[in-house]
């Protein structure tokens, strides 16, 4: 039996304290996940962002919001971990100033100077030990297998799984896992439901001792 953290759902860049920058990340492909995990047998934790989707009820689910607080849990559970699934999708970039009241409308637009935020797999591939793993995700939109496996390496993955924007908050997902050789050892359509169970399968096969 393993012991597996995975990231999920989207976090919240706040603007002022009602307004805040997020995507469509529902947390169902993160949910599916865990529950195939445990269907096989293993441990899970799950680091989520604010969703409305439920978590079966024998994984712990730390909750959080923003980029920052996703990374910290992370690196703090990540040591006791075998391996990680980072289904989550963080909000890339954050205010560089945060209003401490509501913004109020001038009639003349709002302009946000934003900065990235840390890359929350990236930092934990760069922390793995040899006896761990990590497998990433990514949703790309134009030159799709190149750009995965260049995150692949980026970040220090062992697999990473391709998806298309269609999958955000659907029923369903269309993707490929991809070895650190760029070859597509899966390519898997469905339901989330299926698609994640048989995505357990490929890591059960090739990454978990």
């Amino acid at each position: 039996m393993a012991h597996i953290l995975i990231t999920s759902g989207p976090t919240r860049q706040y603007i002022d304290p009602v307004r805040y920058l997020t995507n469509a990340s529902s947390g169902k492909m993160g949910s599916c996940l865990a529950a195939a995990c445990l269907e096989l047998g293993h441990k899970v934790t799950i680091v989520s962002g604010p969703v409305t989707v439920e978590y079966p009820s024998q994984a712990e689910v730390i909750p959080v919001y923003t980029t920052d607080e996703m990374l910290a849990e992370s690196m703090r559970i990540f040591p006791e971990v075998d391996g990680v699934i980072g289904a989550a999708a963080p909000c890339d970039y954050t205010p560089v100033v945060v209003a401490d009241r509501k913004i109020k409308k001038t009639g003349h637009g709002l302009t946000l100077d934003l900065r990235e935020t840390p890359d929350v797999i990236a930092t934990l591939g760069a922390s793995k030990t040899d006896l761990q793993w990590v497998v990433g995700f990514a949703l790309e939109t134009d030159d799709q297998r190149f750009r995965a496996l260049t995150k692949l390496e980026a970040k220090c993955c062992d697999l990473i799984v391709l998806n298309g924007p269609s999958a955000m908050n659907s029923p369903d997902n269309n993707i490929e896992v991809i070895d650190p050789d760029g070859r597509v050892i899966s390519s898997l359509s469905g339901s989330k439901v299926d698609v994640s169970a048989r995505i357990l399968q490929t890591i059960n096969s090739t990454l978990i001792r």
